[in-house]
């Protein structure tokens, strides 16, 4: 049985899972209506539980965010050590060279 897949969005699984869980279709009805594999509706239900408390999290706060600032700050201060070592060098040289060490 050969056909085109289809591809479910976010939303879309959201929904279907909603059917199973709040309006209690069963998977078996579910997934020949759809056309699914039961392992995909049951892989789909596995991240829907596993990412859940993403849903609960306040914009701006959360492992993810503080990390993303952390890793802000770290690439800010290296950019400026960069600067303040190019900076050396340069004296370094022009030093150098005013001494005659080149």
């Amino acid at each position: 049985m050969t056909g085109i897949r289809k591809r479910y969005t976010p939303v879309e699984k959201v929904a279907i899972l909603r059917r199973h869980l709040v309006e209690k279709a069963t998977v078996p009805d579910l997934c020949e209506e759809l056309r699914l594999n039961p392992n995909v509706f049951y892989r789909w239900q596995k991240e829907f539980f596993e990412n859940g408390a993403r849903a609960f999290e306040r914009n701006g706060s959360g492992p993810s965010v503080a990390r993303d600032r952390e890793t802000a700050a770290l690439k800010n201060k290296l950019a400026r050590k960069d600067e303040v070592i190019a900076e050396l060098m340069e004296e370094h040289l022009a030093l150098k060279k005013k001494s005659g060490g080149f």
